[in-house]
């Protein structure tokens, strides 16, 4: 990690990089929304195990 003191012309250059930066960088856009059936969440949830509940518990988003 640098410490110190920076000088004006320092603090000065660094803004022009990020005024310039920010500027460059053209509109932002949203990341497209997925969907329900094309979300992959289900593939990372736990293990379903039989017992009371299990029929509810098979469902998504539960």
């Amino acid at each position: 990690m640098l410490r110190g003191q920076p000088t004006d012309e320092e603090l000065a250059a660094l803004t022009a990089v990020v005024a310039a930066l920010a500027q460059s960088g053209g509109p932002r856009r949203r990341p497209t929304p997925v969907g329900a059936w094309a979300s992959r969440a289900d593939l990372v949830r736990t293990p379903l195990s039989p017992g009371p509940g299990g029929w509810r518990a098979s469902g998504r988003f539960s």
